[in-house]
């Protein structure tokens, strides 16, 4: 290849100045893709009228970088292969490198990897056989750029890194280049969970894009988003998420990779359905587009979606897709990646096999030879699962030795599932204590992982990661036979993520040096300061324009004190006679602690975890249609079957327990039994708790001495305003807001004081995540999120909205929702309704309430009493009298 530099024509004005709009088009593609759109063809056609080669190959590079940010890669592999040809004919060696590099851009995200590396390679070759050639200029570092690019897709992130850092180091700093290398890295990091080093990455990408035009500021907005979900900053990250919209569509860009943003930010949050929407979305655009190469990270990421939403079918076949399309493009990473998911998914169908074992041990053994630890373990821990199914239990004992090696001296994520393949290799054969010190060793690393974690709902999210651990361990300590130990295992597990405490300022990211080229070139060492996080903004429109209604009243949690684990003396004392419950769970077995006045005992209750949400089921299926009923036979019907689930709830959960008559009971539940009302099981008070050291907990918090009575009124719901007026003339010291005036900022400041506070508001439940679960006020719905960070704790409080105790479980023994949030942060008691209720009717049940917690009762009891009273044959009444309960000691 002629390593001969183009020169500038002389004595021909049109050739000059064509010439210098062609390569006028580099910087211009950048900076300004619309404006290069419209030169670049306005290049070409002179060219080819002009018989100008090198402007010609200039001219239809750029055209084919338009298409391929148009998302038509085949096109654009088109036009620089003609550009090639045409450089190459014409012996322009630099002009070809540059085509060659975008050519290899656009062969990327065709799939074609082999042929991308290629291109890439052989422009590396110009660039380094002619060194020092100013049409070069800046083209090594965009190739180490795409080289890192494609060891990234290739799961070689330690490659990717390297190269990602190399660019950073030598790149002009806020050129396109900084730019791409800064915003690959902090990816690279978020993968690590170093996330401080990453945000400062990325907040260098943001600034760098922000002065070079629309083109390359999407994506560090998306990167910048996932960080801020990751660090418990969701606010943050939704508004980056529109400003990457915006972005978009400022530069006539695809909304792939919005969309692929966006669906991994919801799956971070747990907001599943908009995840899966986002995640087809993508691909639509993408199977359009024809663009392979993403699409394969776009189906593994929606089947990793689908598999958390539980649809393993939908999952496995975008995984399986996702799967065959990598190993066309020579891709092992991710047709590796895609295998682990796929067989993830089929063991939840129960469709594995021989040949699904030794394609995930394959597959793990590959990804252990990459780099890839996280993924590996994953797979050889997903193998050892298949191959017990398949009966090879010498297969299996080998698959998790493997797993538990890999994770040595590993991150967190990779330790836990060490520690859980070491011990199911522990109960393998038979070793009860190897199996206990693997359990204890990874709870300890999760407590310390968990105890750093900003949000309660990060957390909880942490907490799944030891789930497997907690019920394996406490088969073990069950057989052991102590109630003692049963207690004291169920509680080190239970509810750790409410165990917090609320700061009185903001968070600041940790400070360091990122080394970066000065804009100069001089070399130096620059490094940008972590700027203090600005407040979180609930809403911003689409003109950027924030809503800061209520930045003054949140602030981000942070870390609270260690948790204690109660010992069932300290309960007893405590409880003053009543009586306590707590189950736990293991291999679909049920398990009852009952501390009582004169001793602790274990029930073993026996494989009814099914049967108890089959029965859960179809009660909130009957007290829906109760709610509403279409006929009078159709609510007989859905009486009658509650009813009976009713019954079989008590048979499975509580006959057992064979406990006294008229013994006050405080619960503390697991998993689905979140969902069970209580108070219609037994005709005594009961009080729920989500681990017995919250329910401890809040017996130590007082009457607030002067603090008023507040009672809300939502908007919009029949009887709100009637009913806060009512219970206005059963309390002496009282502030009422009502429909028009209960503004977030005025309730909040309202009921953080309040010694009793009451919500008469719709109620909006998120299954999925239940930290956006809301109560409507007269300015809009406020989110738990919100409450939770605005640090709203009433001692005690009354929520009359539907679903409003409605709390989900999540994996590892952790409960979020309304009312979780509220006793995390220091409320001592709350009443609230498990499912939808009636809007007028409930007002029978709020006043009798209401007049007993004025006479001095505690919500348990005020509750029972005020159930007494309901009319239970109609059915409004009725599904009053099941679905409200006592939340907390008070």
């Amino acid at each position: 290849m002629s390593q001969q530099t183009p020169s500038e024509p002389v004595g021909d004005d049109a050739r000059a100045r064509l010439l210098r709009d062609a390569r006028a088009l580099r910087s211009t593609l950048d900076t300004d893709p619309d404006a290069a759109r419209v030169q670049a063809a306005r290049v070409v056609a002179g060219a080819r009228a002009l018989g100008e080669p090198e402007a010609l190959a200039w001219g239809l590079r750029a055209v084919g970088v338009v298409h391929r940010h148009d998302g038509d890669p085949a096109s654009a592999e088109r036009l620089l292969g003609e550009a090639a040809r045409v450089a190459r004919r014409a012996r322009l060696a630099p002009v070809e490198a540059w085509v060659l590099a975008s050519r290899s851009v656009a062969r990327l995200e065709l799939g074609r990897t082999a042929q991308a590396r290629a291109d890439a390679l052989a422009a590396l070759s110009v660039v380094q056989l002619v060194a020092g050639d100013p049409v070069l200029e800046g083209l090594d570092a965009r190739l180490q750029l795409q080289l890192g690019v494609m060891d990234h897709n290739a799961g070689r992130l330690v490659q990717a890194e390297e190269r990602y850092r190399a660019v950073a180091r030598h790149a002009v700093a806020g050129g396109p280049d900084a730019v791409r290398a800064a915003n690959n890295l902090a990816v690279v990091l978020v993968s690590k969970a170093q996330y401080a080093e990453a945000a400062r990455w990325v907040q260098l990408a943001v600034e760098g894009a922000a002065r070079l035009g629309p083109a390359l500021r999407a994506w560090p907005y998306l990167t910048r988003a996932l960080i801020a979900v990751h660090t418990g900053r969701p606010a943050d990250g939704l508004r980056d998420l529109e400003a990457a919209a915006r972005a978009s569509r400022d530069a006539g860009q695809s909304p792939v990779e919005y969309y692929l943003g966006y669906a991994e930010a919801m799956r971070e949050l747990r907001l599943l359905p908009e995840a899966a929407a986002a995640g087809r979305r993508a691909i639509d655009e993408l199977t359009a587009a024809g663009a392979d190469l993403v699409e394969v990270d776009a189906r593994i990421s929606l089947a990793e979606t689908l598999l958390l939403a539980g649809d393993p079918h939908g999952a496995a076949e975008h995984a399986l897709a996702a799967g065959g399309r990598a190993r066309r493009q020579r891709r092992p990473g991710a047709y590796d990646v895609a295998v682990l998911v796929a067989v993830r998914s089929l063991a939840r169908l129960g469709r594995v096999g021989v040949a699904e074992l030794d394609s995930v041990q394959r597959a793990a053994t590959r990804l252990a030879r990459s780099g890839e630890l996280s993924a590996a373990a994953e797979g050889h821990l997903v193998g050892g699962r298949v191959a017990l199914v398949v009966g090879a239990r010498r297969r299996a004992a080998a698959r998790f030795a493997a797993a538990a090696q890999l994770a040595r001296g590993g991150p967190l994520s990779v330790r836990l599932r060490g520690r859980v393949a070491a011990a199911l290799a522990a109960r393998l054969q038979g070793q009860d204590g190897e199996l206990l010190a693997q359990c204890r060793a990874g709870l300890r690393d999760l407590a310390r992982h968990r105890a750093a974690l900003p949000t309660m709902e990060l957390r909880a999210l942490a907490s799944g990661h030891g789930a497997e651990l907690g019920e394996i361990g406490l088969e073990v300590v069950v057989r052991s036979g102590s109630p003692a130990a049963v207690l004291r295992w169920m509680e080190q597990t239970r509810a750790a993520a409410l165990w917090l405490e609320a700061s009185t300022g903001e968070v600041e990211l940790p400070r360091g040096e990122v080394p970066v080229r000065s804009a100069e070139g001089n070399g130096q060492a620059s490094a940008p300061q972590g700027a203090r996080r600005q407040r979180t903004v609930i809403v911003a429109d689409d003109e950027g324009a924030a809503d800061v209604r209520r930045s003054a009243w949140l602030a981000d949690p942070v870390r609270g004190p260690a948790r204690p684990v109660p010992r069932a003396g300290a309960l007893r004392g405590a409880l003053d006679g009543r009586h306590l419950v707590e189950y736990g769970r293991y291999a679909g077995r049920l398990v009852a602690v009952v501390v009582g006045e004169g001793r602790t005992r274990v029930v073993d209750l026996g494989a009814v975890e099914s049967d108890v949400t089959d029965a859960l089921r179809a009660l909130v299926f009957a007290l829906r249609r109760l709610v509403d009923p279409s006929s009078a036979a159709a609510a007989e019907a859905a009486r009658t079957s509650a009813d009976l689930r009713l019954v079989a709830l008590r048979a499975m959960l509580l006959a057992p327990l064979a406990l006294p008559p008229d013994a006050e009971l405080v619960v503390v539940p697991v998993g689905p039994l979140h969902g069970v009302p209580w108070s219609a099981l037994v005709d005594v008070p009961v009080a729920v708790a989500p681990s017995a050291a919250a329910w401890l907990r809040t017996t130590e918090r007082g009457r607030v001495a002067g603090a008023p009575t507040v009672l809300v009124a939502g908007p919009d719901l029949r009887g709100a305003q009637d009913e806060v007026e009512a219970l206005r003339r059963l309390h002496r010291d009282v502030r009422v807001l009502g429909a028009r005036d209960s503004r977030a900022e005025d309730v909040v400041a309202a009921i953080a004081a309040a010694d009793l506070a009451h919500l008469a508001c719709h109620g909006s439940l998120r299954s999925d995540n239940p930290m956006f679960s809301s109560v409507v006020l007269a300015d809009g719905p406020v989110t738990v999120q919100e409450l939770h960070r605005a640090g709203v704790a009433p001692r005690r409080l009354v929520l009359a909205s539907c679903h409003s105790g409605a709390d989900v479980a999540y994996e590892g023994d952790e409960v979020l929702g309304l009312v979780s949030a509220m006793l995390s942060r220091g409320s001592a008691g709350v009443v609230a309704s498990i499912a939808a209720v009636p809007d007028v009717e409930v007002v029978d049940l709020m006043l009798a309430l209401h007049r007993r917690l004025a006479a001095g009762e505690t919500m348990a009891r005020a509750l029972h009493g005020a159930r007494g009273e309901i009319d239970r044959r109609s059915p409004s009444g009725f599904v009053n009298w099941c679905t409200f309960t006592a939340h907390g000691a008070a």
